[in-house]
C-alpha cells in the first residue's frame, strides 16, 4: 500500500511539473509573440512559428507493409539483373565464339592450301617418267627374271614390307 501511495505521489509530482512546463512554454511564446509584433516592418505581418520538439525518445514503430515492400522490391531488382548479367554473359560468349569459328575457318584454309600443295609434290616426286629417269642416272635398270627375291618365299603378286639397306644407300650416293 505504501508503494501505491507512493507512485500516486510521483505521478502527481510529474502531472504538475508538466503543466507548469506547458505554462512556461505559453509564458514564453507568448513573450516572444509580443516581441516579434513590436518588431514588424510594413503592413504584412510576418509570422514566425517556433516550435521544440525532443524527438529522442521516439522510437520508429516497424512497418511490416513497407518491410515486404522492400524485400518484395530487393527480389524483383535481384531477378532482373541476375537476367541482365546473363543476357550480357550469352552476349559476350556468343562474339567471343564467333571469333573462334572464323579463326577455325581460317585454320582450316590454310590447312586445305598445305594438302593442296603437298599433294601436288606428291604427285611430281610418284610420276613414273621422273623416277625411271633418276633410276637410269643411278645405274639402275629394270629387273630381271628370278632377280626379285621375296623373303618369305611366298606369292610374286602378295605385297611385301621395304626395308632399307644402309649399303646399297651409301653405294647410290
Amino acid at each position: 500500500m505504501a508503494a501505491s501511495a507512493m507512485a500516486g505521489q510521483q505521478l502527481e509530482m510529474l502531472g504538475s511539473r508538466a503543466q507548469s512546463r506547458a505554462e512556461s512554454l505559453t509564458k514564453r511564446n507568448r513573450e516572444m509573440f509580443e516581441n516579434q509584433r513590436r518588431a514588424r516592418r510594413g503592413p504584412t505581418p510576418e509570422v514566425f512559428f517556433t516550435k521544440h520538439i525532443d524527438n529522442s525518445r521516439i522510437v520508429k514503430a516497424d512497418d511490416p507493409e513497407r518491410r515486404r515492400e522492400m524485400r518484395t522490391f530487393s527480389a524483383v531488382m535481384s531477378v532482373l539483373f541476375v537476367l541482365v548479367m546473363v543476357y550480357v554473359w550469352q552476349h559476350f560468349s556468343a562474339i567471343e565464339i564467333g571469333y573462334h569459328v572464323e579463326a577455325q575457318k581460317q585454320q582450316v584454309e590454310q590447312l586445305r592450301e598445305e594438302n593442296r600443295q603437298l599433294r601436288l609434290t606428291e604427285a611430281q616426286l610418284t610420276d613414273p617418267g621422273r623416277i625411271d629417269k633418276i633410276a637410269k642416272q643411278l645405274g639402275l635398270g629394270e629387273p630381271q627374271p628370278g632377280q626379285v627375291v621375296r623373303p618369305e618365299g611366298g606369292d610374286p603378286s602378295s605385297p611385301v614390307l621395304a626395308q632399307a639397306n644402309t649399303a646399297a644407300m651409301q653405294i647410290a650416293q
